[in-house]
C-alpha cells in the first residue's frame, strides 16, 4: 500500500494505472510496433544485397554479340537484363539516360574488353555489375577492364551524398508539420488554420531546400550539379513530406505522426536506393522504393548531379503527387471536420 500527499492510501496498482495511462500504454505498443517493423524493414532491405535485372548493353559483332547477350541473359539467379546496342556511342548515351547501370563493349580484334560504369549512379551498384561479369569473361578467355564514366565526385564517397541530403531534407519535413500540426492539438482545427500551416511549411521547405543544397555544394563541395536544380529538389522533397505529415495528423491526429514515420522512415529509407541501387534490394523493397518521396528523391539528386538532370519526370511526378495529395487531403478533412463540429 502507498499513501498520497493528503494521506490516502492507495493500492501498488491504482498507481500503476495513475502512472500509465491507457492513452500512454497504446502509444508505447505503437512506438514498439514500429521498433520491429523499422528493424525488419531495413534488415531485410540490407542483410543480402544481390543484383537481380542489373540492365546492360552489350557491344559486340554480329553474330557472336547475339549469343553473348544470350548467355548473359541465362546466367543463374538472373543477375543481368542484357540488351543489345549497336555502337559504342549508344551505349554511353543510355548510360548517361539511366536507362542502363553500364555496358560491355568487346573489342574484336584483341582479348580485353572493356565494362563501362557509372559510380555517380551507385558506387555498390558499379562494383556489383564488374562481380558478374568478370568471371564471364574469363570463362570466355578474355580479360576485362572497367571505365567509370560516371564517376563519383571527390567529395562524395560511393555516392552516399544524394541519399543522405535527401534524407535530411525529409527528416526536417516531417519534423516541421509535426510541430505545426501538434502547436494547437493534434488534429487542425479549421481550414483556415490548415492553410496557414500549409503555407508556412511552404517557406520551410525553400529555406530547408536552399540549406541542404548550400551543405552539400559550396560548403562541402560533396555534390556536383546545378545549385538551384538541388535547392527546387529539396524544395518539393520537404514539402511533400511535410504536406503527408500534415494529412497523416489530420486524419488519425497524433497517431499520425507514426504512420508518417512509417511511410517516410521506414519504408522509404531502406528502398530509396542509396546505400544499395534499386538492383541489389529484394523485390518488396525494390518495388515501393520508386513511388516513395525518399527514393523518388534521392534518384533525382542523383540525375541532378551525375547525369545532366535525365530521367527526372518520374520522380518529380512522384514527389509533386505526394505534395498535392497531401494538401488536398489535409484541406478536405479540415473543412469537413470543421463542418461537422459546426452547431446547427
Amino acid at each position: 500500500m502507498a499513501t498520497t500527499d493528503d494521506g490516502t492510501r492507495t493500492t501498488f496498482l491504482t498507481e500503476v494505472k495513475s502512472a500509465v495511462t491507457p492513452r500512454a500504454s497504446l502509444l508505447v505498443l505503437g512506438v514498439l510496433g514500429l521498433m520491429t517493423a523499422f528493424i525488419t524493414s531495413y534488415t531485410g532491405a540490407f542483410h543480402h544485397p544481390r543484383p537481380t535485372g542489373v540492365p546492360l548493353a552489350v557491344v559486340a559483332p554480329a553474330p557472336a554479340g547475339g549469343q553473348l547477350v544470350h548467355s548473359l541473359d541465362r546466367l543463374p539467379g538472373s543477375p543481368l537484363d542484357p540488351r543489345a546496342a549497336p555502337t559504342e556511342r549508344q551505349a554511353r548515351q543510355r548510360i548517361a539516360d539511366r536507362e542502363v547501370a553500364g555496358a560491355l563493349i568487346v573489342d574484336p580484334r584483341g582479348g580485353t574488353d572493356r565494362l563501362l560504369v557509372a559510380g555517380g549512379g551507385g558506387t555498390s551498384l558499379a562494383q556489383a555489375l564488374e562481380q558478374v561479369v568478370r568471371p564471364v569473361e574469363k570463362a570466355r578467355h578474355r580479360t576485362v577492364r572497367t571505365v567509370d564514366v560516371r564517376p563519383v565526385a571527390p567529395g562524395d564517397s560511393r555516392s552516399l551524398s544524394s541519399f543522405y541530403l535527401v534524407v535530411g531534407w525529409c527528416v526536417g519535413g516531417y519534423l516541421c508539420a509535426a510541430i505545426l500540426a501538434i502547436s494547437a492539438g493534434a488534429r487542425p482545427s479549421n481550414g483556415h488554420r490548415a492553410v496557414i500551416r500549409l503555407a508556412a511549411l511552404a517557406v520551410y521547405a525553400i529555406a530547408a531546400g536552399l540549406a541542404g543544397a548550400v551543405v552539400v555544394g559550396p560548403v562541402l563541395d560533396a555534390l556536383p550539379g546545378t545549385f538551384f536544380g538541388l535547392w527546387g529538389l529539396g524544395a518539393l522533397v520537404v514539402f511533400a513530406v511535410g504536406a503527408t505529415t500534415l494529412a497523416c495528423q489530420a486524419l488519425l491526429g497524433i497517431l499520425g505522426i507514426g504512420l508518417a514515420i512509417l511511410l517516410i522512415v521506414i519504408l522509404g529509407n531502406p528502398s530509396a536506393g542509396g546505400a544499395y541501387p534499386y538492383p541489389l534490394l529484394p523485390p518488396f523493397w525494390r518495388a515501393i522504393g520508386p513511388a516513395l518521396p525518399p527514393g523518388a528523391g534521392t534518384w533525382a539528386a542523383r540525375s541532378l548531379a551525375y547525369f545532366r538532370g535525365s530521367a527526372l519526370t518520374g520522380p518529380l511526378l512522384v514527389l509533386s503527387a505526394w505534395a498535392v495529395g497531401g494538401t488536398l487531403l489535409t484541406l478536405a478533412l479540415s473543412v469537413f471536420r470543421t463542418k461537422d463540429v459546426t452547431p446547427a
